[in-house]
Order: structure tokens, then sequence, then C-alpha cells
């Protein structure tokens, strides 16, 4: 997997072409204790979006994946993450793009959105409803079940989830609760309010994580909604729904794969 240094942090990423190699660009940004192969490749996402004529670029956030991990929360401010995508973009000439994020990686999507309008052409908030603009109450939680010698210590429900899940992607758990706490703050409802592009908010219908879809798109002006119907938050990520309602999002905003 090639890498690229994010302001001396070296940050893996893939960058597919469709079969006529020429194709729109969209950028995709996995969720917390993801990677890039688990939330975008092994889900089908990057083989469907090349079919339909997308250049995918797909980017591992720092501290997971095969980018570089690091154990300060400092350096895992949202920000800072919304700055490496960016960076991503730079580093491989691609003035604007389509961008999707999944989870956290809908947080980072809408601040890159936020702060670098001129490159996003439309974003894609997956995975997260209002919660992203309430903030993640359970933060400590899971950062002391991602710190915890054995699963076997961890009680809260929901943090055991994430805990699972980061012993499941094989992560550096250690740099994962940096993540989580550096991550925990909220985007603002004002900051979404400025936000013009074209939206799409994708949540399941049973995820009771992400907060209300609808919520969200409410606050941000060109935004509509997308139910991923009978999904909790692990198993929306590579539904059919979610595919076919985000390439449909896309086309009928007029901005498709050679536009």
């Amino acid at each position: 997997m090639p890498t690229f240094s994010a302001s001396g942090v070296e940050i893996a990423y893939i960058d597919e072409c469709p079969d006529t190699g020429i194709g729109m660009p969209i950028l995709l940004i996995h969720g917390f204790a993801s990677n890039l192969r688990v939330n975008w490749v092994d889900t089908g996402w990057v083989r469907h979006l090349n079919r339909e004529g997308y250049r995918v670029v797909a980017i591992d956030n720092r501290g997971h994946g095969q980018s570089q991990t690091l154990y300060s929360p400092e350096d895992y401010r949202s920000t800072i993450i919304a700055e490496d995508a960016r960076a991503l973009l730079d580093h491989l000439s691609i003035a604007q793009a389509h961008v999707m994020g999944y989870s956290m990686g809908a947080k980072i999507t809408a601040l890159l959105t936020m702060h670098h309008p001129a490159r996003v052409r439309t974003a894609i908030f997956a995975g997260m409803g209002v919660n992203m603009v309430r903030g993640v109450s359970d933060a400590e939680p899971i950062a002391a079940a991602l710190e915890a010698p054995s699963i076997d210590d961890v009680t809260d429900s929901r943090a055991r989830t994430f805990r699972l899940f980061a012993d499941q992607t094989k992560s550096d758990r250690l740099a994962l609760a940096a993540v989580i706490r550096g991550t925990r703050e909220p985007v603002s409802a004002e900051a979404l309010a400025g936000i013009r592009c074209p939206v799409l908010v994708a949540v399941g219908t049973t995820d009771d994580v992400a907060g209300s879809g609808p919520e969200l798109a409410a606050l941000v002006p060109a935004a509509e909604t997308l139910d991923i119907t009978g999904r909790d938050h692990m198993r929306a990520v590579g539904d059919r729904i979610y595919k076919d309602g985000v390439t449909d999002f896309l086309k009928r905003r007029g901005c498709g794969a050679t536009q």
C-alpha cells in the first residue's frame, strides 16, 4: 500500500481507477477502529464505485490500518485528521472530489467540507446522525475498554463491542484509546449550517450509536437522508441499500462519475 507524509506522519492510502482509466474521484474515510480495507474494500465499496465509473481514493486514518500510530490524544484532533485527508488530495493532485465518511469518518468529512469547501463536490455522512453535534458521551468507557488487559475485564456493553471490533481488526488498542480521546469534541450546528454542497446523511434504522439521521440533515441546508433499513451501526456499512442510495444520490445531484 502506498504512503505519503502528512506533516511528518506516514499515511497509507489506495487509489483505484475504473476500467476506463478515468473517473471523478471519490475519497473514502473510514470509521473509528476500522481501516480502509475493512470499511471499504472487504465490504465491496471500492469494487462497486469502480464499476460505477468512479476513481476511488481511500485513506487509512492516522492510528489505524497501515498508517503511523501515535499515542497522544493531541495528535488525533479531528481537525488534524481532516487535514490529513486534505493533504492526500494535494498529494494526488486532486482539486475536488466527492467525499464519503463512515461514523468517525463522517465527522472528518464534515470538517473537511467546512474548512476546505472548494475541495468537496458532495459530502456523504454515513453511520453518523445528530450525535455528530451532541458528541460521543461514552468515549472514556470505550478508551478504558481498549486499555483493559483482557476483554473479560470489560462490562460496558457498547465499550465491549468496540473492544471486540478493535481485536478483530488487529488494531493498536493503545493508539485507538488516544484516538477516541482526541476526537471526542462535537461539530457545531452553526458550522454545519454553513455547508453549501449537496449532502447525504445515511444511517441504519437500528443504529443506536449514530443518533438520528434526519435531525442531522435538518442542520445542513442542502442535505437529504437515506434510511439503511434494518441495519445497525456495524452491519450497515456494506448494505446494498446504502450502496444504491449513494450512487443514486450522486446521479440525481448531477455529480456522476464523469461529470
